[in-house]
């Protein structure tokens, strides 16, 4: 006979999971379809009320499902090839001729950035280059649409809401506004920042100028514990810095050699 003081494992998980559920009941249901979002865009409102403007959540009402950024998120096979092949096919060797025509041409800039974030032209240089080819084509995906879109999906809905509420805050700071466009995931800038990331790394200004992005970047660096004067290539202390900018191994990787190949090291 079972106690009052005991529970059956089965009923133990079963208690758990009704609790889940629970929690879950007024949270804004994901999915993985077109089908669902204008309900969820609704659901996500209501629960937003409070910590996100009415202004906000008005410029949220008018976003679409975006199915480039569905696309986009389904198919990023280059983090999948090898160093070589990933560096041909960004095009390595033009990266690292133009970053060092733009280094010698912005020294000042760049020097004033090294002094204040302790990071050199290199890496900057690489990853404005692998972002969007120096401002050459950074998105045209309306970027409220696709950080919604990524909120809503169920892939990495807990990730994108939070990319989704610093959005909100940065439409009404009048960085954001229903006309922006980027990159498929709701990146901005020429080295394409996620709505979080201008919350806690820009320093003033919008992205699409080169130097705010530039020191955004550094600042974004040292936030991610870059130490002046240290190494970056894998095993040296700036490295971890670098993952930190991408999650992708082949793609951290090509930052640091491109950075290193640019700043003639």
């Amino acid at each position: 006979m079972i106690g009052s003081g005991y529970r059956a494992p089965w009923f133990a998980a079963a208690l758990a999971a009704l609790a889940c559920m629970a929690g879950r009941a007024d949270a804004a249901q994901c999915g993985n379809t077109a089908a669902g979002f204008e309900s969820w865009k609704r659901e996500f409102s209501d629960e937003a009320r409070g910590r996100a403007s009415a202004a906000s959540l008005a410029a949220l009402m008018g976003t679409s499902y975006s199915t480039a950024t569905i696309s986009a998120d389904r198919g990023q096979k280059s983090f999948k090839l090898s160093l070589d092949q990933f560096l041909a096919k960004r095009g390595g060797n033009t990266i690292v001729s133009r970053g060092r025509a733009l280094k010698a041409q912005n020294a000042a800039l760049f020097d004033q950035i090294e002094q204040r974030y302790g990071v050199p032209p290199g890496p900057l240089l690489a990853i404005w280059g692998m972002e969007t080819g120096f401002g050459a084509v950074k998105g045209n995906v309306n970027t409220l649409s696709a950080v919604a879109t990524l909120a809503y999906d169920c892939r990495r809905s807990a990730y994108f809401t939070d990319q989704l509420y610093a959005a909100l805050t940065l439409v009404d700071r009048g960085v954001l506004n229903t006309s922006t466009r980027g990159a498929a995931h709701g990146e901005v800038g020429h080295t394409q920042f996620l709505p979080k990331n201008v919350l806690t790394y820009g320093v003033g200004g919008s992205l699409d100028n080169s130097s705010n992005a530039l020191n955004s970047t550094a600042n974004f660096l040292k936030g991610h514990g870059w130490r002046a004067g240290a190494g970056y290539q894998p095993g040296e202390p700036n490295f971890a810095a670098i993952q930190g900018w991408n999650a992708a191994s082949v793609y951290q990787r090509a930052i640091a050699l491109l950075g290193q190949r640019i700043d003639g090291q």
